[in-house]
């Protein structure tokens, strides 16, 4: 069978080409392209079974990123050596790609549907996780699945002042903004990044600058479903809807669920159960031989809820707290709360509350990467953890799951700005928040507990981040939107918008943001940010009651680590013969050593549980690798004794010949008794032998020369 290998094309700005092909790999998916920029090749594959499942009235949408090893010339780790489960590399990128296609499928459209992305092919100077969501939202442009798109996803930097569009990982890494940004032709879907503390109008500079370059691949894949004709999608029947059943139910309960939301009830349990009695009286009256579908009654009723709340919003300018529009929660937190961790916090806002720690490590403790494209080391670890009963629910304990890798790579962006550099603070870095509470924004808290317990362990951050979540209901009917502060999870969930934005008081270090409707606009956006702005300030006001700046100090029962580099040369001394020095030091002063070879030098890194251990290995180690000076004095140890003097080590790993005759001023005429192996003597060193590069050492010198008798 001949292939139809239909090929389109999309130019950067600066000249390079993104190449969209079809037809050739995988003619057995629903849609299948092989996306191409420079070397790097993806691979994405979209299915979508026939018909949705009974009982199903949402969309079961799976999204897998997996990067092949042989795409980059490697063997994969580990005992295996296979590809297996997704990396937490990987998860952040199919949530990139989840996060921007899932709005676009229709509501009513509940088919089981698997969008699987490969990297096969591995450019280092083209990143593929900014092809990733071109590649799916292509896949579905060749295939009949009905989808209100296409999307795309760029990444764009700020570099010297300019922006950029898909740079390399140089660039990125010299950048002092980075943002992944998804939309469709006409609005921006979803963003995701960090910064250096900029502005929010550099921020949405950005944004256009990034939309600009989507609108082009948008047009491109119109182009490729036009070409393979699949412009025209599946019919399907996904929905039983019983429209009497709804009308009754609206009539009937529309107005008793505005009035409990009208209630403003602060605790969400007490809520939730309010909301859930008007349903649970509904039910009651209903006759016992009643055909109406339960089903269809939660549904309905979820819908009343939501109508209900939003109207309130938008009409009364009324919460579902009681709060006004720009109004923060109450804030309480805590630092050092436990005792035994090198720091901790609590950072409690309305009914959403973090424990945070932070541990310090060595070398030895570094986080080891080993993806297909990346590997080395991170010294920066943040763990997010949300166990069930933060939400008061019984949920198995299977490890964390894509939420809670996406919500710690958000919080590890926000804080990793602030950090001290490498030559401030050697030691590797682990934060730990574990959510207790949770009813809106974890992921803030979690930020915000983070630099309570940074500061707490007296580790040196450049400024504390605090962060915030918006939301916004709007009505394009109308034109009524409500801009919404520190919002609920119930907020979250029936609102426009989930916009997250992490900052210090000189600007923003992190964003997150999700947007479910269509046509928001820069002004909108704009204003949104200035509240946000607002809000991370007054929260800032708040955690500045608790501790105002990092402790000047290290906790006592915190580890200590020194780093400074050594002469190449002196490696190899310091290691000593199948590292018998360096053993020794560690045995001698109960210290953990680390030394490698980094541009030309040596660094030592050397870590212990107190002050005086560091400094005795710190000392040690400073003695090997001292350059011995003629003239000095050294306090000296006797190693051997011979008959015609003694070896005296005089600095660390240095011994030098104190000959007989340069012991005392008397003559001596053998070495009994006079000096003890181990005895601690002063020498001066007084000369190097020419030939063999030997110390000469005396002992002499230093003590009074005996005035000559004078014979009468």
């Amino acid at each position: 069978m001949p292939l139809n290998i239909i090929t389109k094309s999309v130019q950067l700005s600066d000249g390079r080409e993104i190449i969209i092909e079809t037809g050739k790999l995988a003619k057995q998916a629903d849609g299948a392209v092989v996306v191409k920029m420079g070397d790097t090749m993806l691979l994405a594959t979209i299915v979508s079974s026939e018909e949705a499942k009974e009982g199903v009235d949402f969309l079961p949408l799976s999204v897998d990123y997996q990067e092949k090893f042989a795409a980059a010339g490697r063997i994969p780790g580990g005992f295996l050596k296979r590809e297996g489960r997704l990396g937490d590399h990987e998860i952040l990128i199919s949530r990139l790609v989840d996060r921007a296609l899932r709005p676009l499928f229709p509501d009513d459209y509940h088919a089981e549907t698997q969008v699987f992305i490969q990297l096969i092919s591995a450019d280092p100077n083209a990143q593929p996780d900014a092809l990733a969501a071109l590649a799916a939202s292509s896949a579905i442009a060749v295939s009949d699945i009905p989808f209100g798109g296409p999307i795309s996803e760029v990444r764009v930097i700020r570099l010297d002042g300019a922006f950029k569009i898909n740079p390399t990982l140089e660039d990125i890494q010299k950048a002092d903004l980075e943002l992944i940004v998804a939309a469709t032709l006409d609005n921006i879907l979803m963003v995701e990044g960090e910064m250096n503390e900029v502005s929010e109008e550099v921020m949405l500079e950005a944004l256009k600058v990034a939309h600009e370059a989507i609108k082009e691949q948008c047009k491109v894949q119109l182009e490729l479903a036009e070409a393979v004709d699949k412009t025209e999608k599946r019919t399907y029947s996904h929905e039983t809807n019983d429209e009497e059943l709804r009308a009754e139910m609206n009539e009937k309960l529309y107005d008793k669920a505005y009035e409990i939301a009208r209630k403003t009830i602060v605790n969400k349990k007490e809520r939730i159960d309010a909301f859930k009695s008007i349903k649970e009286a509904y039910i009651e009256r209903l006759p016992e031989d009643h055909e109406k579908d339960p089903f269809l009654i939660d549904k309905y009723f979820h819908d009343i809820e939501k109508k209900a709340a939003r109207s309130l919003v938008l009409d009364e300018r009324i919460r579902l707290d009681g709060r006004t529009m720009d109004q923060i929660r109450p804030i309480w937190s805590e630092v050092n709360y436990l005792p035994t961790a090198h720091g901790s916090a609590i950072f409690t806002r309305g009914e959403t509350q973090s424990l945070t720690t932070v541990t310090l490590g060595t070398k030895l403790d570094e986080q080891t990467i080993d993806n297909a494209m990346v590997t080395g080391t991170n010294k920066f670890i943040l763990h997010y953890n949300f166990p069930g009963f933060s939400t008061g629910e019984v949920r198995p304990n299977r490890g964390p799951g894509r939420r809670e890798v996406g919500h710690g790579n958000l919080a590890h962006r926000a804080l990793k700005k602030v950090l001290p550099s490498e030559e401030e603070n050697p030691y590797t870095l682990r934060v730990v928040s574990d959510i207790l509470e949770s009813n809106g924004s974890s992921s803030m808290a979690t930020v915000c507990a983070g630099s309570l317990a940074l500061m707490d362990a007296g580790i040196q951050i450049k400024a504390p981040v605090t962060g915030i979540a918006m939301g916004m209901i709007s009505d394009p009917e109308t034109g009524k939107y409500a801009i919404l502060s520190d919002i609920l999870g119930d907020e979250d969930h029936l609102g426009d918008m989930d916009f997250k934005v992490t900052g210090t008081a000189e600007g923003i270090t992190a964003c997150q943001m999700d947007i479910k409707i269509d046509g928001l606009s820069y002004e909108i956006l704009g204003e949104a940010l200035a509240q946000a702005r607002a809000g991370r300030l007054h929260i800032l006001e708040e955690i500045k009651k608790t501790i105002s700046e990092p402790r000047e100090s290290l906790k006592p029962n915190a580890p200590r680590l020194i780093s400074f580099k050594i002469d190449k040369e002196f490696i190899g001394t310091v290691i000593g013969p199948g590292g018998k020095v360096i053993q020794e030091i560690q045995k001698e002063t109960n210290t953990t050593i680390v030394l490698e070879e980094i541009e030309d030098a040596g660094v030592v890194s050397i870590y212990a549980s107190d002050e005086a251990s560091v400094t005795a290995a710190e000392k040690w180690i400073k003695g090997i690798v001292a350059v011995p000076e003629v003239g000095e004095i050294y306090d000296g140890k006797v190693k051997s004794i011979t008959n015609f003097g003694a070896f005296i080590e005089f600095m660390p790993g240095k011994e030098g010949l104190l000959h007989i005759s340069e012991i005392k001023w008397e003559r001596l005429d053998n070495m009994d008794g006079v000096l003890e192996a181990g005895e601690e003597i002063k020498v001066k060193l007084i000369g190097t032998d020419k030939k063999t590069g030997k110390f000469r050492l005396s002992r002499k010198v230093l003590l009074p020369k005996p005035q000559k008798q004078i014979k009468n």
